[in-house]
């Protein structure tokens, strides 16, 4: 008997949910006419991937950045209207950009 067979039986009365989230919800970012300039640097002897450029309401920011160390499984922070992601991951970030609409600038290399 698994989990939800004991919850039937204690609560017969209740329906459930759909909680099936096949379709996953692609996250909204507040869109910008300027291009977003990535570039590449390093600091303390570490590559770096900053993006430079977006002027978005703080929460996106905030969306924007956790979605790209999700894609990239790496750290990465914002400050002062800087993205910064710790490697060089500047295609990747262009493309997945790109896919959510953004015109996107590499700069340098």
């Amino acid at each position: 008997m698994d989990l939800q067979d004991q919850l039937k039986n204690l609560f017969p009365d209740h329906i459930p949910e759909n909680t099936d989230s096949a379709e996953e919800k692609s996250p909204t970012y507040w869109m910008q006419e300027e291009p977003i300039l990535c570039k590449y640097e390093k600091r303390k002897g570490k590559p770096i991937t900053i993006l430079e450029g977006y002027n978005g309401a703080d929460k996106d920011f905030k969306a924007l950045t956790k979605d790209l160390k999700t894609l990239l499984g790496v750290g990465g922070s914002y400050k002062k209207d800087i993205i910064i992601i710790q490697g060089d991951y500047r295609d990747k970030i262009m493309a997945h950009l790109k896919e959510h609409g953004f015109a996107v600038k590499r700069v340098g290399g």
